[in-house]
């Protein structure tokens, strides 16, 4: 076969996939293949030499270890390769496009980084005097001011650690203010579109949720939601509400919502997960909302999870400021003071407590402020444009061939198929999923929202490019095409090209086997051994 001036086939014939030699060594070319560090490295020694310890007096009161601690030693050039390689086996942004709905996975950009490694952030220590940390806590309470600024809110508080935590902080927020104003009520809303943390998180508090349908467009239903306040009155707490919500939508009646709750003597918590689409275009603030926890690595590019704790500062209204957790940062004459005790409050100030032991994570303040920083305002709101260009270019490209199950209108920031398309193919939703892997992505999010069968919901971001985005299509088109055509064996099996094929998921999740223990020796029969 003549190769083209690329080196690629010139037909679409035998591509050389089908001819896979296999290796002794089990690598194919960089594609490497190892066992567990603990089957290669030795139990029995350490990749580094340790002097003896001085005679000390344990302080652990009997909780010593006795047995060895079981790590396998490695040469740091093992330790090394080791890790390199299970990084090639991970999809990450940088690798290419991540379209997980809801997750938001957008570029981290290395100016942030660069910001977050200065010696005066990356060297702190949280239990060092907060009298030698003077430009951390003016770092926080700028980024704390345009936080409020960009939701239109009064008061914010940063030590929630993510959106889960930043929900709890939320809602304990709510809770505390009622309890001050006397009251107790016990029903907590959500929307059938909500995000799952919503429920659990008001469940966790003691509340009882009752949920509210949406209507056909995907959105709250106004009327169910009047005739369930109706119903309840004089105990509603609030309303947990994510907008845009989770099919991708704007929720047009948020302020009547607000309204209604307002009306109720409730709260207005909103879901910030999805606040990247609308960042510069609507403040939350100005739509009623009385708290909010903002996703740093949604909205404003820090990593996921941060290589340790995460960061969801929560914005609250004027009726929410004054029940802020501790310890939050005032502003006096003789500069910033943080207030880390009830002893430490004025008049005004009823913090419900401490959500966490410090002030936040100091590396997510500052990659967060950085990229505000470097976008300006004008920025910001770009960015929220191009995030909700991409998913409408998306949702274009792939209409006439997926199935939308609101219908053909524009979505905000990520676009919400179904599987109503691989009808009577014999291909699943998961199978579909797993084929997207054997051609270079990482599969959307699936089966999520649940008030959608088989929902396959993709966010671009911003980040990409419309090369990108063209290929993605491109390539979502031709497995679509190929299941309609019945090519099952594509999709059943698939991945084929990962290093572990298919893997069982739920096993995994249901049953983790979290500890290495080595393997049972294997029994050799006397034919065996003869042989």
């Amino acid at each position: 076969m003549s190769m083209n001036t690329q080196g690629r086939p010139t037909s679409a014939g035998d591509t050389g996939e089908s001819f896979r030699p296999k290796t002794f060594t089990g690598n194919r070319a960089l594609d490497m293949e190892e066992p567990l560090i603990f089957e290669f490295g030795r139990l029995d020694n350490m990749g580094v030499d340790l002097d003896e310890p001085d005679t000390f007096e344990s302080e652990l009161g009997g909780h010593e270890r006795t047995a060895e601690i079981g790590l396998p030693g490695l040469a740091e050039p093992e330790a090394m390769r080791h890790f390199v390689r299970l990084s090639r086996n991970n999809y990450a942004i940088d690798s290419g496009l991540y379209p997980l709905g809801s997750c938001t996975m957008k570029h981290n950009p290395r100016l942030n980084e660069k910001m977050a490694r200065l010696p005066g952030f990356g060297d702190i220590h949280p239990l060092q005097p907060v009298s030698t940390v003077p430009g951390a806590l003016e770092l926080i309470d700028e980024l704390a001011h345009w936080l409020m600024v960009t939701t239109g809110t009064s008061a914010v508080a940063m030590s929630p650690k993510a959106g889960a935590h930043g929900e709890l902080c939320g809602m304990m927020a709510i809770k505390a203010a009622h309890t001050a104003a006397g009251r107790s009520p016990e029903i907590v809303l959500v929307p059938e579109s909500a995000h799952g943390t919503n429920p659990a998180t008001a469940a966790l508090l003691g509340y009882k949720v009752v949920a509210i349908d949406a209507k056909d467009d995907g959105t709250v239903d106004l009327a169910a939601l009047t005739a369930t306040i109706a119903q309840h009155e004089g105990n509603i707490a609030g309303i947990m509400l994510t907008n845009p919500n989770t099919c991708g939508l704007f929720e047009r009646d948020i302020m009547e919502i607000a309204d209604l709750i307002h009306a109720a003597g409730g709260f207005f918590y909103c879901d910030g997960a999805n606040f990247n689409a609308i960042v510069g275009k609507a403040r939350p603030g100005d739509l009623g909302v009385d708290a909010m926890h903002i996703n740093l690595h949604k909205t404003f590019s820090t990593p996921h999870g941060g290589g340790g704790p995460g960061s969801g500062p929560v914005v609250l209204s004027d009726r929410l400021a004054p029940f802020a957790p501790l310890p939050f940062i005032r502003k006096t004459e003789d500069g910033l003071e943080l207030v880390e005790t009830d002893a430490a409050t004025k008049d005004g100030e009823q913090p419900f407590g401490r959500m966490t032991a410090f002030h936040g994570q100091m590396g997510m303040y500052v990659r967060a402020l950085a990229y505000m920083q470097s976008h300006g305002s004008d920025g910001l709101r770009q960015a929220s444009e191009d995030a909700v260009l991409n998913a409408n270019y998306v949702r274009v490209g792939l209409q006439d061939l997926m199935t939308l199950p609101f219908g053909e209108n524009p979505c905000m920031h990520e676009v919400l198929f179904d599987d109503s398309f691989l009808k009577d193919t014999g291909v699943t939703t998961l199978d579909f999923a797993k084929a997207m892997i054997d051609e270079g992505y990482h599969p959307m999010t699936m089966y999520f929202p649940l008030v959608v069968h088989g929902a396959m919901l993709i966010e671009p971001t911003e980040s990409e490019s419309r090369a990108s985005l063209d290929l993605f299509i491109a390539t979502m088109r031709d497995l679509v095409m190929s299941a309609t055509r019945g090519e099952t064996q594509r999709f059943s099996g698939a991945p084929y090209l990962a290093p572990r094929r298919r893997l069982d998921e739920t096993t995994a999740a249901r049953k983790p086997v979290l500890k290495w223990s080595e393997p049972e020796p294997a029994e050799v029969t006397p034919q065996v051994a003869a042989e």
